[in-house]
């Protein structure tokens, strides 16, 4: 009796601690069984998720008809943002006859309406391959200017950058050696924002901690893919013979943190 009361005892101490590990990895009633590209973390009903194979993407847009202008040697169009078999593509193409917004290429972004605070995102992304080109999953709000990016850049990819700024502040880009090509196959890249840190990772695995002059605004969640100007150093010269360069997106995911 006592050997069956201690396995009882055991059993349930470790479900407790299973439960606490897990954090956002809780599956909602019957969410799991219908996104089947998700990892089991994301499963929560209340988390804020775009799934394209599920047609999932309520409270997301593409931007259309205006620039960033500055480095961004692009206008954003609604019509280089396209889901095809379940998968998001955002493309760069030549603009002929030029754009409305005086550039000679289309550019594409996709962003959430609504802004959101500390927790986990993640996206799972194949990148374009096109020297100069950026493909991007970063959180952003314009005023004050808070930002945390994963960026990969055209001119390699078996690399990807993260970064993040604080009122307008930055300077804290980190390379990153992926060990393989970011546009041959979709990987999952993600960060967790809390108030005290950001912690990057790669498929699962934490690559990076930052820990001081951390971003508190909420942000909106965001996607673009575009060419670049006058940053060859850091994008790659700009190949317009490879156009068009299109990333692919699988799924945007948001767990709030805990």
């Amino acid at each position: 009796m006592k050997n069956v009361l201690k396995t009882i005892i055991f059993t349930v101490l470790a479900l407790i601690v299973c439960a606490a590990a897990a954090g956002c990895s809780r599956p909602g009633r019957g969410v799991q069984a219908a996104v089947k590209d998700l990892p089991p973390r994301f499963a929560r009903e209340e988390d804020k998720i775009v799934v394209f194979s599920e047609g999932r993407t309520d409270g997301f847009y593409a931007s259309d008809g205006w620039a960033n202008h500055q480095m961004f040697n692009c206008e954003w169009s609604g019509k280089n943002v396209a889901v095809k078999d379940g998968v998001m593509n955002m493309s760069v193409t030549k603009a002929e006859g030029g754009t409305r917004t005086g550039f000679d290429y289309y550019g594409a972004e996709y962003r959430s309406a609504q802004t959101f605070g500390y927790g986990f995102y993640a996206v799972c992304m194949k990148a374009a391959d096109c020297s100069g080109v950026i493909s991007s999953f970063f959180t952003y709000t314009g005023s004050p200017w808070d930002e945390i990016d994963i960026e990969i850049l055209g001119k390699d990819m078996t690399q990807v950058q993260f970064n993040y700024y604080t009122n307008g502040q930055g300077g804290h880009e980190y390379l990153y050696n992926l060990g393989f090509d970011a546009s041959a196959d979709f990987h999952e890249y993600a960060f967790d924002w809390q108030k005290d840190s950001i912690t990057w990772y790669v498929d699962g695995k934490a690559i990076r901690r930052a820990t001081s002059d951390i971003p508190s605004h909420p942000q909106q969640i965001m996607a673009n893919v575009w060419n670049c100007i006058g940053f060859d150093g850091w994008s790659g010269a700009f190949d317009e013979k490879a156009l068009p360069a299109t990333a692919q997106y699988k799924w945007i995911a948001y767990c709030p943190a805990q």
